[in-house]
């Protein structure tokens, strides 16, 4: 165990080393949520005047719609990186040398959730500069951090899955240009759920992006109910382990062709 934290701790230095020195990325990262929060605050600002919306200020109720979009659009591209260092050669290469295999997908992981991390931080900063209130505290912030890095973990594992299965950039694209705007609205994002169609709300119950926000919002409202981020942190948590099971087992096989 001690190997493979310290086999993970290398692996993930190494990644956030290329990281930082893509700056432009870095600041898309960074910016991108920006534009979200700003663009879609105001676009949709007075719906909180419709009847049974649930919320005073549309501002609160964007900003974790915002953070978990930003977390699934993050990670869903994951299995890029991946991708690369397959086609560059430099997985082969790690698999010649004495690290833990399971490092290699246990770094990607980590990096993945410090880059999710500091986009959420920055979405709540953005958001008490444009005024938004955050009743639940430092908890409920906590909270919705912990819940966009599970949600984030189940898409970047899900990207890196598909990126050695297919191994080809154009499935990758097409796969998440598929599910992000339909998972993102397929949820109360940025709609309340009570003025959901009927099927819309019962897609939504079944849906990760969703779970991820139910808990957050209720552990950021002014009366935390801590049986719904429970509930909802298990699910995430559920998913998130059985993603990462199932790139570790894509990753075995992996390893067995080449």
């Amino acid at each position: 165990m001690t190997t493979l934290v310290s086999h993970t701790f290398w692996m993930t230095n190494r990644r956030l080393k290329v990281l930082v020195k893509q700056p432009a990325f870095v600041l898309i990262l960074l910016v991108q949520p920006a534009i979200w929060l700003f663009l879609f605050g105001n676009l949709f600002r007075r719906v909180v005047e419709l009847p049974h919306f649930g919320a005073a200020s549309y501002l609160d109720y964007l900003v974790p719609g915002v953070v978990v979009m930003t977390a699934v659009s993050s990670n869903m591209w994951a299995g890029m990186g991946m991708l690369e260092e397959i086609e560059r050669g430099t997985m082969n290469r790690l698999l010649t040398t004495p690290v833990a295999r399971s490092a290699i997908m246990n770094a990607a992981v980590v990096e993945q959730a410090l880059s999710t991390t500091v986009q959420v931080v920055a979405i709540i900063l953005l958001g008490l500069v444009a005024g938004a209130e955050y009743p639940g505290g430092p908890a409920g912030l906590t909270v919705l951090t912990l819940a966009a890095i599970l949600l984030g973990t189940i898409f970047s594992a899900l990207s890196n899955t598909i990126g050695m299965l297919a191994r080809q950039r154009e499935t990758i694209i097409g796969i998440n240009s598929m599910l992000l705007l339909p998972l993102t609205f397929l949820s109360s994002a940025f709609m309340a759920e009570t003025l959901m169609p009927e099927w819309m709300r019962t897609v939504a119950a079944a849906n990760p992006v969703n779970w991820a926000l139910d808990a957050a919002r209720a552990a950021m409202s002014t009366d935390p109910d801590g049986e719904t981020v429970l509930i909802r942190g298990g699910w995430l948590l559920a998913a998130a382990v059985a993603m990462l099971l199932l790139s570790t087992r894509t990753f075995r096989a992996y390893q067995k062709s080449v």
